[in-house]
């Protein structure tokens, strides 16, 4: 199971947001890299994984940076009582694959499979961990994301992300509950703004506003 919460912010908070959990003690900081995630869906509309049944995203995300190049293929499901609790709890399972094989993967899915690419998304992530906590910034091309996921095996996971939560100075109650293409749509419907299935920085983008 997966353990986190996300909060959304305007693209200048940036460089603000980088420099408060730089000034964290004990966190290690990792190199911005790109990052292309293709969300897929069921070849067979009767078991989409976007039914509310359901809920799930089967995504495959490369991920690039001066230091690495990295494929991943992922599932991941919203577990039904996550709203009951303040902290996202999901379902996720992950598989890396070598990177140089990703346009084999492609073709498998696209012409083997035949899975439907539902969405896809570009964005830069920096990620700051230590052996407790993993808090993701994501910049995407309409806004900035927060991230907080536990990583402790040891530890009461809801108890670390919400520890983090105050450590970060923030309100879990002002979380997002949802995901990246949730947002994205309730921007694009509250700033009629186009909506596009390929979220990428050279396309038309609503902006989070605080």
């Amino acid at each position: 199971m997966e353990y986190e919460v996300r909060y959304y912010y305007p693209a200048e908070k940036l460089e603000n947001i980088i420099k408060k959990i730089k000034s964290i003690k004990g966190l290690k900081m990792g190199s911005r890299c790109y990052e292309k995630t293709s969300q897929f869906d069921h070849p067979n509309s009767e078991m989409s994984f976007y039914s509310k049944e359901i809920d799930g995203r089967f995504r495959i995300r490369i991920t690039k940076s001066d230091e690495i190049a990295k494929c991943k293929i992922s599932w991941k499901r919203r577990i039904p009582t996550t709203q009951t609790t303040d902290v996202n709890q999901e379902e996720e399972v992950e598989l890396s694959i070598k990177y140089d094989e990703y346009d084999n993967l492609m073709f498998l899915i696209n012409n083997v499979l035949k899975m439907k690419n539902v969405e896809s998304y570009e964005r830069y992530r920096t990620t700051f961990t230590n052996d407790e906590i993993e808090i993701s910034v994501d910049e995407y091309p309409f806004g900035i994301a927060l991230e907080i996921e536990n990583k402790s095996n040891s530890k009461k996971p809801k108890e670390v992300v919400r520890n983090w939560v105050k450590i970060l100075e923030l309100d879990i109650n002002k979380a997002y509950r949802l995901s990246w293409d949730d947002k994205y749509l309730e921007l694009c419907k509250s700033q009629n703004i186009k909506q596009y299935n390929h979220v990428t920085f050279d396309k038309p983008m609503p902006k989070v506003i605080e």
